[in-house]
């Protein structure tokens, strides 16, 4: 268990603007300008070139998305995911409709002139405990009812999974993005060990002596911490309300088969004349039990 009054302690986090450490780790421009050429195989070194056009407004703060910006004529949507979550590339489309709509406030969506728009690449950082493959596409499409030949609206994702030894090549290109997979590795290996608390601490401590995101460690110490057990909390809460649906589907599933092979049963007895005071003895069920069954098979 967390100690709350060590928790409260601590500054408050403004969760508006900075909802997860890898936010706040990318909001560095030069570390986002490290990710976008460790991507892309760029070499650019003016972190001035990148506008960032992340949704942070208060009239976007429902759909708020991780980091978003524009450089080399394209529009680069990043999100992390600590958990699997299938619905990102709807996400996606929520976030990429909002930043359009922005782009184009100004043009003339009714003439004749076409309206250059900057082609958009979306990407999912993917560091959590479940296994995943090392590059996956995620699409729209995924998400439809059905099958359709010829799907007229779609949109695709690229989820890179940065846990472990996963990608490796890229997180050697951008240090930022490998010090912050070592980091959030070595909270799930000590949260095993020990209280959360103390794991995050030790997380800290060392990738600190270990000059693994150390400028940005003890600069932001309290505020890291503080939001890497509230993630932590959060994730773990996620896994667990997966888990208990999963149970329930499986119990739902145990207690249909039962009950399939209950009435299966019972209509075998009475087609051989068996009384329902018979059925129930032989079932080892009660009469009343026999009688609902009976009921429904007619």
């Amino acid at each position: 268990m967390v100690n709350n009054s060590n928790v409260s302690a601590m500054p408050p986090v403004n969760r508006t603007y900075k909802s997860s450490l890898f936010i706040m780790l990318f909001e560095d421009r030069n570390n986002l300008l490290e990710l976008y050429n460790a991507m892309s195989g760029k070499h650019y070194t003016d972190p001035d070139l990148l506008e960032i056009n992340t949704l942070e407004n208060a009239i976007y703060m429902t759909i708020k998305n991780d980091v978003s910006f524009l450089i080399d004529g394209r529009i680069s949507l990043y999100e992390h995911q600590s958990t699997l979550n299938p619905n990102l590339p709807l996400r996606f489309l929520f976030y990429i409709s909002h930043l359009y709509s922005r782009i184009t406030k100004d043009e003339n969506l009714y003439g004749t002139a076409k309206i250059p728009l900057p082609p958009p690449e979306f990407v999912i950082f993917y560091n959590g405990k479940e296994k995943a493959p090392e590059r996956q596409i995620r699409r729209l499409s995924d998400l439809y009812r059905g099958k359709e030949q010829h799907v007229k609206l779609e949109l695709e994702a690229v989820m890179l999974n940065i846990s472990g030894n996963n990608n490796q090549k890229l997180k050697e290109a951008c240090r930022a993005l490998g010090d912050y997979a070592v980091y959030t590795d070595k909270i799930r290996k000590y949260v095993e060990e020990t209280e959360l608390e103390e794991a995050v601490e030790r997380a800290i401590r060392e990738c600190i002596q270990e000059d693994i995101l150390k400028d940005f460690l003890e600069k932001h110490r309290a505020e890291a911490k503080e939001m890497s057990i509230f993630e932590y909390d959060q994730e773990k809460h996620m896994r667990q309300e997966r888990e208990a649906a999963w149970e329930a589907g499986r119990n739902s599933g145990l207690e249909e088969g039962k009950m399939q092979t209950l009435q299966a049963l019972v209509c075998k007895k009475l087609d051989k004349g068996r009384s329902i005071a018979e059925i129930a003895a032989d079932l080892e069920e009660t009469e009343e039990c026999i009688r609902k069954i009976i009921d429904e098979i007619k």
